[in-house]
């Protein structure tokens, strides 16, 4: 097993940046970089091979907040996962030791971020995850699909550890997370949050979960594709259910060695 170590130059104090992965959303990224920016977070762009519009905008971002906003571009569209993927890859390698991941079409609510950094700061081993509380803006269709992924990583890690596992909205530990991007091929699209989150359930790193606002836009961009991205969904949980029972009886020692007792929701 291949293990990520922070870098020799790294501080070992929490060292928190944000990474962001941007694909054509020029309309409301800079609004999303500034009210990150508003907390006194460095950021990382990652552009996910963006059009020429929104490639300027956010070479515009990069210009303006130098020092403060990083900006990375992959060539070609790889999609939410692999940009993802990539941004945590920087982070650790620059020294950081925990990673925000949050959404650059607005759905997230920004102010929210002290509560995830502080909860971060408190259990560094931990992933902070977002667990939604939605609005009436939310459509039904995503809604019930949200439910069905939550009882499959229910039933993946045999346990309700994860309440939410779609959010991308949370903090990484980054040695633990890069760890496991080196030793397995995680989902590079809309099946990354879900899949990146059982398998670090697997390798025993806590997940705290904390309520946050999410909305969806009325002219929000989303690049959710539904047949396409529902695949990879649906492969995405076969996978790790038979990754599942190859695990079984280690996910069944850990639940009668320790008390199954859910994390706190609030701080």
């Amino acid at each position: 097993m291949n293990a990520a170590r922070l870098p020799e130059n790294a501080c070992a104090a929490f060292n928190p940046v944000v990474v962001i992965p941007v694909y054509n959303h020029a309309a409301v990224i800079g609004l999303t970089v500034s009210r990150t920016l508003a907390h006194g977070l460095a950021c990382i762009l990652v552009d996910d091979g963006s059009d020429a519009d929104c490639a300027r905008v956010l070479g515009g971002l990069a210009a303006a907040h130098a020092g403060h906003v990083t900006l990375h571009r992959l060539p070609l569209n790889q999609g939410k996962g692999a940009a993802m993927a990539e941004g945590l890859r920087i982070a650790l390698a620059r020294g950081h030791t925990h990673a925000l991941q949050i959404d650059a079409d607005g759905q997230h609510d920004c102010a929210d971020i002290p509560l995830f950094i502080a909860r971060a700061r408190a259990h560094p081993a931990a992933v902070i995850c977002g667990c939604p509380v939605f609005d009436a803006s939310v459509p039904r269709g995503r809604l019930i699909g949200r439910y069905a992924t939550h009882i499959w990583v229910w039933i993946n890690t045999l346990s309700f550890d994860i309440r939410d596992s779609m959010c991308g909205f949370r903090v990484y530990p980054l040695v633990p997370v890069v760890g496991l991007l080196a030793d397995v091929r995680i989902g590079r699209r809309m099946d990354f949050d879900s899949d990146v989150m059982v398998r670090l359930h697997w390798r025993g790193v806590p997940v705290l979960n904390q309520p946050t606002r999410v909305i969806y836009p009325p002219d929000g961009v989303s690049h959710f594709r539904l047949w396409r991205d529902n695949l990879l969904i649906t492969r995405m949980h076969t996978a790790l259910f038979f990754g599942m029972l190859v695990r079984l009886p280690m996910l069944l020692r850990r639940k009668l060695v320790r008390p199954a007792v859910r994390p706190p929701v609030h701080p």
